[in-house]
């Protein structure tokens, strides 16, 4: 497999409000298909990873993200498309990020084969992929964490404990009452361990700033300051020893 590490730009500082983010998102480009992961090109830059069971609504999301209609594709089939999805960020051509999209899991009408097959790609992809440093878990707030998504929850686990980021996205959100949609959020949470976990409508747009404003964080982290080297000993002090 041959390396394929775009060049990095300086940090960019924290943009003030969601607008910076969004137009990030905005230059979200598709960079390539990999239906088993030894096909992933090799990255440096940090890799964010949409998850969640077919008709959650992930495609959905990623396009209201970019604000692009048809960069992630929706198959009429759910559970159909079996490959991971790579979409490069970054303005003026340079990539700084990289968005995953990975196909959506938990299809009745997909054979046991190919289900295992995936269960095994997509775990392996999210406990060994180096440059990933978040996950976005979409889920509808109708139905909950399922035991699938707990199952993915307890792969990420170690990572996350590693200080890989996550986030629960209650998806379709616009469905739900404020009552609803309260109980969700206490529910999810509680099933997450605490984890984040915030609403989401692409219809309303509910959420969608925010989530742009984290997915920008995460791919821009502040640079550590460097340790400043210690202290020489006064040279006053250093005579006075003399004495």
């Amino acid at each position: 497999m041959t390396s394929s590490s775009p060049a990095r730009p300086p940090v960019a500082s924290t943009p003030s409000d969601a607008k910076v983010a969004l137009g990030w998102l905005h230059t979200a480009k598709f960079l390539t298909t990999a239906p088993e992961l030894k096909h992933l090109p090799r990255l440096d830059v940090p890799e964010i990873a949409f998850v969640g069971r077919s008709n959650a609504g992930k495609s959905t999301c990623i396009n209201t993200l970019t604000q692009q209609h048809r960069l992630a594709f929706a198959s009429k089939t759910p559970g159909r498309t079996q490959s991971i999805n790579l979409f490069s960020l970054g303005k003026q051509g340079v990539t700084d990020a990289v968005l995953a999209d990975l196909p959506g899991y938990g299809y009745a009408a997909v054979p046991k084969e190919a289900k295992y097959r995936w269960q095994q790609v997509m775990g392996n992809y999210l406990q060994t992929r180096d440059n990933l440093k978040a996950v976005v878990l979409l889920c509808d707030p109708r139905l909950g964490l399922t035991e699938l998504d707990e199952i993915l929850l307890d792969v990420l686990r170690p990572r996350v404990e590693d200080g890989l980021k996550f986030l629960v996205l209650l998806t379709k959100s616009d469905k739900l009452n404020k009552t609803e949609a309260a109980k969700a959020l206490s529910i999810v949470r509680l099933q997450a361990g605490g984890g984040d976990v915030k609403l989401f409508s692409s219809l309303k747009r509910k959420g969608v700033e925010e989530v742009a404003q984290h997915l920008w964080d995460w791919a821009h982290p502040p640079e550590k300051p460097a340790k400043k080297p210690k202290a020489e000993p006064a040279a006053e002090a250093a005579a006075g020893d003399e004495d």
